[in-house]
Protein backbone atom coordinates (compact mmCIF):
# COMPACT_ATOMS: atom_id res chain seq x y z
CA UNK A 1 0.00 0.00 0.00
CA UNK A 2 1.24 3.64 -1.32
CA UNK A 3 0.33 6.43 1.69
CA UNK A 4 0.09 10.00 0.51
CA UNK A 5 0.21 12.43 3.47
CA UNK A 6 1.45 15.48 3.89
CA UNK A 7 -1.55 17.69 1.67
CA UNK A 8 -3.46 20.86 2.94
CA UNK A 9 -4.28 24.74 2.45
CA UNK A 10 -1.45 27.17 1.52
CA UNK A 11 -1.20 30.15 0.70
CA UNK A 12 0.40 31.49 -3.01
CA UNK A 13 4.14 31.52 -2.40
CA UNK A 14 4.36 28.78 0.39
CA UNK A 15 5.56 25.45 0.89
CA UNK A 16 4.56 21.90 1.47
CA UNK A 17 6.29 18.68 2.05
CA UNK A 18 4.40 15.10 0.58
CA UNK A 19 5.24 12.57 1.87
CA UNK A 20 4.90 9.11 -0.03
CA UNK A 21 4.86 5.68 2.56
CA UNK A 22 5.33 2.23 1.69
CA UNK A 23 2.76 -0.02 3.36
CA UNK A 24 3.68 -3.85 3.31
CA UNK A 25 7.16 -3.53 0.99
CA UNK A 26 10.28 -2.02 0.73
CA UNK A 27 10.98 0.86 -2.22
CA UNK A 28 14.41 -0.73 -2.64
CA UNK A 29 14.53 -1.77 -6.27
CA UNK A 30 11.36 0.46 -7.08
CA UNK A 31 11.20 3.34 -9.32
CA UNK A 32 8.54 6.39 -8.08
CA UNK A 33 6.70 8.85 -9.22
CA UNK A 34 5.03 11.65 -7.54
CA UNK A 35 1.72 12.98 -10.06
CA UNK A 36 -0.96 15.41 -9.64
CA UNK A 37 -4.33 15.79 -11.26
CA UNK A 38 -6.78 18.49 -11.23
CA UNK A 39 -10.38 18.94 -11.82
CA UNK A 40 -11.22 18.27 -15.12
CA UNK A 41 -7.69 17.92 -16.37
CA UNK A 42 -5.61 14.63 -17.09
CA UNK A 43 -3.01 13.45 -14.56
CA UNK A 44 0.29 15.16 -14.84
CA UNK A 45 3.56 13.44 -14.23
CA UNK A 46 5.70 15.73 -12.14
CA UNK A 47 8.34 13.91 -10.73
CA UNK A 48 10.12 10.12 -10.18
CA UNK A 49 13.09 9.01 -8.31
CA UNK A 50 14.83 5.67 -8.68
CA UNK A 51 15.19 4.45 -5.20
CA UNK A 52 18.64 2.84 -5.25
CA UNK A 53 20.66 5.19 -7.16
CA UNK A 54 19.06 8.36 -6.46
CA UNK A 55 18.43 9.81 -10.18
CA UNK A 56 15.77 12.14 -10.58
CA UNK A 57 13.73 13.46 -13.24
CA UNK A 58 11.02 16.53 -13.25
CA UNK A 59 8.24 18.12 -15.53
CA UNK A 60 9.33 21.60 -16.99
CA UNK A 61 5.95 22.92 -14.90
CA UNK A 62 7.62 22.13 -11.88
CA UNK A 63 11.82 22.00 -12.46
CA UNK A 64 13.39 24.17 -10.03
CA UNK A 65 10.21 24.29 -7.62
CA UNK A 66 9.56 21.09 -6.73
CA UNK A 67 12.13 18.20 -5.21
CA UNK A 68 12.07 14.73 -4.74
CA UNK A 69 14.03 13.06 -2.31
CA UNK A 70 13.71 9.86 -0.23
CA UNK A 71 14.25 8.62 3.66
CA UNK A 72 15.63 4.70 3.64
CA UNK A 73 15.39 4.72 7.12
CA UNK A 74 11.19 5.42 6.90
CA UNK A 75 10.99 3.76 3.78
CA UNK A 76 9.44 7.05 2.38
CA UNK A 77 9.79 9.21 -0.89
CA UNK A 78 9.11 13.37 -0.17
CA UNK A 79 7.91 15.70 -2.74
CA UNK A 80 9.31 19.40 -1.61
CA UNK A 81 6.88 21.79 -3.37
CA UNK A 82 8.35 25.76 -2.46
CA UNK A 83 6.47 28.67 -4.66
CA UNK A 84 3.05 27.32 -4.61
CA UNK A 85 1.04 28.68 -7.24
CA UNK A 86 -2.59 28.49 -7.02
CA UNK A 87 -2.44 26.55 -10.53
CA UNK A 88 -0.79 23.88 -8.54
CA UNK A 89 -4.12 23.02 -7.19
CA UNK A 90 -4.64 19.31 -7.49
CA UNK A 91 -4.93 15.92 -5.88
CA UNK A 92 -1.26 14.68 -5.77
CA UNK A 93 -0.36 10.91 -6.12
CA UNK A 94 2.18 9.08 -5.74
CA UNK A 95 2.89 5.39 -7.09
CA UNK A 96 5.51 2.81 -8.20
CA UNK A 97 6.95 2.24 -11.95
CA UNK A 98 9.36 3.08 -14.47
CA UNK A 99 11.37 6.47 -13.74
CA UNK A 100 12.09 8.17 -17.06
CA UNK A 101 12.68 11.41 -19.14
CA UNK A 102 8.92 11.77 -19.17
CA UNK A 103 6.93 11.35 -16.40
CA UNK A 104 4.39 9.50 -18.05
CA UNK A 105 1.38 7.99 -15.68
CA UNK A 106 1.00 4.86 -18.40
CA UNK A 107 4.27 3.46 -17.12
CA UNK A 108 3.16 3.16 -13.18
CA UNK A 109 0.82 0.96 -11.86
CA UNK A 110 0.51 0.82 -8.37
CA UNK A 111 -1.04 3.87 -7.00
CA UNK A 112 -1.42 5.58 -3.93
CA UNK A 113 -4.90 7.10 -2.68
CA UNK A 114 -4.20 10.76 -2.89
CA UNK A 115 -3.91 14.03 -1.20
CA UNK A 116 -5.64 17.24 -1.57
CA UNK A 117 -3.01 20.25 -2.44
CA UNK A 118 -4.77 23.59 -2.77
CA UNK A 119 -3.04 26.78 -3.10
CA UNK A 120 -5.20 30.03 -2.21
CA UNK A 121 -5.42 32.97 -0.73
Amino acid sequence: QLVESGGGLVQPGGSLRLSCAASGFTFDYYQIGWFRQAPGKEREGLSCINYNDGITHYADSVKGRFTISTDNAKNTVYLQMNSLEPEDTAVYYCATGLCAVQVTPDLYDYWGQGTQVTVSS
